[in-house]
């Protein structure tokens, strides 16, 4: 699985791509905070049942907080969120699950290891890995799924009983807290740093030529 900070670094530019008005450094802390949730499930490499990218990676985490995000601001009569925190709540409310969804849960599901995405109905790990190219021979080439007799097949590398991912927490002498793994990772980790104050800079000047208008 990519590294916590992976997670967390996805979860600033979809803070900072997504929050709008509701840009600050609580929203932008609660946005990466639930980015970073679903690596939790590492614990249960000692506690079980569940494990790793298993029980918080399942897909119908962030389906069921979506819904009831939805039930409470689009059907319900008076939504609880908006009559505490107001429009800055609810933004930063659904802000909140697509960083559960793309950078907590995403980002694992196209890595090597995989995500069991059906848990706990289905122990079965998916990972999608592949690649996308345009061809001039082959036309357009991708290998992240496979169709075979009107079924989308993605690869799975096993189950919770014969697929095992890496957790600093598993006992044994030699335990790594992976951090960055490659360039890319880095990149964006980098470019999730400077986007912050790059923000806020943006912010400041604005607010400075609305109070001067």
């Amino acid at each position: 699985m990519p590294p916590t900070l992976v997670a967390a670094a996805v979860g600033v530019l979809l803070a900072v791509a997504l929050l709008g008005p509701a840009f600050d450094r609580r929203s932008v802390a609660v946005v990466v905070a639930v980015a970073a949730v679903p690596d939790l499930d590492l614990v249960f490499v000692l506690v079980g049942p569940g494990g790793p990218n298993a029980t918080f990676h399942t897909v119908f985490l962030p389906l069921l907080a979506a819904a009831a995000l939805y039930c409470d601001t689009r059907i319900r009569g008076a939504s609880r969120l908006a009559d505490r925190y107001g429009p800055y709540g609810v933004r930063v409310a659904w802000v909140a699950v697509a960083a559960l969804a793309v950078a907590g849960i995403g980002v694992d599901a196209f890595s090597s290891e995989g995500v069991a995405l059906l848990y706990p109905l289905s122990d079965r790990y998916y990972a999608i890995v592949g690649g996308f190219l345009l061809s001039t021979q082959d036309g357009v080439v991708q290998t992240y799924v496979t169709v075979a007799d009107g079924w989308v097949e993605v690869s799975s590398p096993g189950t919770l009983d014969t697929h095992t991912i890496p957790s600093p927490l598993a006992p044994g002498d030699d335990r790594r807290l992976r951090i960055v793994e490659t360039g890319e990772q880095a990149v964006l980790v980098a470019t999730a740093l400077v986007s912050l104050p790059a923000k806020w800079l943006v912010e400041r000047r604005d607010r400075s030529r609305r109070a001067r208008s």
